[in-house]
């Protein structure tokens, strides 16, 4: 369920896709108990997340300039946020998690408090969050008059006790093998390869994994309220930072005043986590059809075939060169698909790709090779590829009980690979380390309305391929009086960073005003985009 993917993101495990498959406060201000946790949970993290809010309440946040290596220049401010390791020891190992904000545009009367942003993954940093406001984005004009934009790398990303399991040079490293299996000694070597690196993740940052879990980072997300002042949490997520606010909706929702989930993870037990990723490689097919309809209709600019069908050989035409001989010594079919996937993912990746797909067939192999091949001389950004896979590893496989059983992983995945081979095999195989993972895999939280809870917007386009729709209409029934806005026709990740008014109007009158309508509300979609 990979969402947040750096130009050189590299494919997992060392085998094939790397998917899916983001104010000054005046004085801290009490956090109030999880009265709700008490009553539904009772447990030791319930206690241990009151205790951490309230220390945190009284120690704030000191905010100062950023390093000037985190490429958050002034009026961006950073501090960090104290939390323990392990709820249920609130006074034992303490993490430090990095935050960043911006002060609200508008005047002191018109602030209502810090807007918390989680953008996916697991493993996506929220920390560019402040920027929409210093490089005046015109759909959070209107917010940002009101709220102080708030963005944090969560337990494990980037700069909030970062956890790794392979080498980050080593990771990116190319070609790997094909993940479309030819023969039975190539599901070995996979199999051995998502071994390798769920043993990997455990020697290089096992103390961690116990408590990388999407209750533990919910329970974070309580301490950063508190540490920010707010009695109140006012909350964006998109992809898996739905999950994450349908789980911080459900163990602390006296504390929720407004939260909007955009493109939603379908929250059900028995969707989390190995359901959801068979249900991705379904609607990656169909959005990556989708997208070989609209090259299609745009021959006369890209001449890559005038049906889906035509496009589509093509396609696997590329595949087969690269798979008989890597582009440019690199770029094999698992580069391909990394690079590719893009398109289905995201709108604005779709003339981006089409034009290096159209230069390659017209002999330019060099802009693929540029565009999909690992860059070894970016340290930083192969960290950070490796960091965002090792944490989107831990969690899921930390959250939730996977099969152990090759026989299921393998009849599961052969029957869906022959109707959408798009996807399915990389995404197998970057799942797979989580059968042999080395730490206890926990229940996850059953999502649902508790009292306290005020009513939540779900934004959901009916296409989308990483977070399928049906995850949107759980969510909406799971919480009672949230309202839902469907962007029909449309698939892009992401839908409230679209420019589409019927839904920008609403994420606005929402966040500043907390109205919502009487019904639930279907907009047409955003534009196509143009060649």
């Amino acid at each position: 369920m990979r969402d947040i993917r750096p130009k050189s993101r590299a494919l997992a495990l060392g085998s094939a896709g790397a998917l899916v498959t983001a104010t000054l406060i005046t004085g801290a201000l009490a956090a109030p108990a999880a009265g709700a946790e008490y009553r539904h949970g009772q447990d030791r993290e319930a206690r241990g997340a009151t205790i951490a809010a309230e220390r945190a309440a009284t120690a704030g946040i000191n905010w100062q300039d950023c390093p000037a290596d985190w490429g958050l220049a002034k009026p961006v401010q950073c501090g960090w946020v104290s939390v323990p390791l392990n709820y249920a020891k609130p006074y034992g190992k303490q993490i430090k998690l990095a935050v960043d904000r911006i002060g609200n545009t508008g005047t002191k009367k018109d602030r209502q408090g810090a807007l918390v942003y989680n953008p996916g993954g697991p493993g996506g940093s929220g920390m560019r969050f402040p920027l929409r406001v210093t490089t005046k984005n015109p759909l959070w004009a209107n917010t940002a008059k009101a709220y102080d934009f708030v963005g944090f790398d969560p337990r494990g990303v980037g700069h909030s006790a970062p956890i790794s399991c392979i080498d980050p040079q080593e990771f990116v490293k190319a070609p790997k093998a094909d993940p479309v299996p030819d023969t039975e000694a190539d599901k070995t070597a996979q199999r051995k390869l998502a071994r390798e690196y769920a043993d990997g993740c455990y020697e290089r940052s096992g103390a961690m994994l116990p408590y990388m879990t999407t209750p533990n980072t919910a329970r974070d997300l309580d301490v950063i309220r508190a540490a920010l002042g707010e009695k109140k949490l006012n909350y964006l997520g998109v992809s898996y930072g739905t999950y994450l606010g349908a789980v911080y909706g459900t163990l602390f929702p006296g504390h929720v005043r407004r939260m909007i989930v955009d493109s939603v993870v379908n929250p059900s037990r028995k969707n989390i986590w190995y359901q959801a990723n068979l249900e991705q490689d379904i609607a990656f097919e169909g959005r990556w059809k989708d997208w070989e309809d609209w090259v299609a209709a745009n021959d006369a600019t890209f001449h890559l075939g005038t049906t889906r069908d035509a496009v589509q050989a093509k396609w696997l035409q590329l595949r087969a060169t690269a798979k008989k001989s890597p582009l440019g010594g690199i770029v094999g079919p698992a580069e391909l698909i990394s690079f590719f996937q893009s398109a289905p993912y995201y709108d604005s990746s779709w003339v981006p790709v089409a034009t290096v797909f159209s230069k390659y067939v017209a002999g330019d192999t060099q802009a693929l090779v540029d565009a999909a091949a690992p860059d070894l001389s970016d340290t930083a950004g192969n960290i950070s590829a490796e960091n965002g896979n090792a944490v989107y590893t831990a969690v899921e496989c930390t959250d939730a009980k996977w099969p152990t059983s090759w026989q299921k992983w393998n009849r599961d995945n052969t029957r869906l690979n022959k109707d959408y081979p798009f996807m399915t095999w990389a995404n197998a195989w970057m799942n797979l380390p989580c059968a042999t993972w080395p730490v206890k895999q926990q229940t996850p939280v059953n999502v649902k309305t508790h009292k306290g809870l005020p009513p939540v917007m779900i934004v959901q386009s009916t296409r989308d391929a990483a977070t399928p729709y049906p995850g949107a209409v759980e969510l909406h029934q799971r919480f009672k009086g949230s309202r839902l806005i469907t962007e029909k026709d449309a698939g892009s990740h992401g839908v409230t960073g679209l420019v589409n008014p019927c839904i920008n109007q609403r994420v606005d009158d929402y966040l500043l005003t907390g109205k919502l309508d009487a019904a639930d509300v279907t907009c047409a979609p955003h534009a196509t985009p143009k060649p």
